[in-house]
C-alpha cells in the first residue's frame, strides 16, 4: 500500500486527521487524544466524545490506529490507540494534499497582487 503521494480514500476529515497526528508521538487514550487535538489547534478544534469514538471506530475499521496495550500505571478501562503504518501513510497523503492547496493558493494569489 503506498499512499504517500495520494490518498485513495479521498481527504481526511478535520477529526480524523487530527487524531492521527496526535497518536504520533506514541499510544494515547481517548481523553488524552482529545486534549493533544486541542493544544495543537490552539482550542480552536474540540472533539467532542461521541465524535471522537466514532472516529476511532472508523480509523480502526480503515486499519489506521489500532488497539495498543494499557500500561499498568494507567485505569484498565481506559482503551488505547496506536497508529499504524497505513496511518501514517494516510496522515502524509493528507498533508501533502494539503501543501498542495497552500503552495496553489499562495501562487495565483501572489500573481493577483502582481497585476
Amino acid at each position: 500500500m503506498n499512499l504517500s503521494d495520494r490518498n485513495e480514500n479521498g481527504p481526511l476529515t478535520e477529526a480524523f486527521y487530527y487524531i492521527l497526528l496526535s497518536l504520533y508521538p506514541g499510544p494515547a487514550h481517548g481523553y488524552g487524544i482529545m486534549q493533544v487535538i486541542e493544544q495543537m489547534s490552539s482550542g480552536r478544534v474540540h472533539v467532542g466524545a461521541g465524535t471522537l469514538y466514532t472516529a476511532l471506530n472508523s480509523l480502526l475499521g480503515k486499519k489506521w490506529i489500532e488497539n495498543a496495550p494499557t500500561p499498568e500505571s494507567t485505569d484498565a478501562r481506559r482503551k488505547m490507540y496506536a497508529i499504524t503504518e497505513a496511518g501514517r501513510l494516510a496522515a502524509e497523503a493528507e498533508m501533502n494534499r494539503l501543501e498542495e492547496l497552500l503552495r496553489n493558493g499562495r501562487k495565483m494569489t501572489a500573481s493577483r497582487e502582481g497585476l
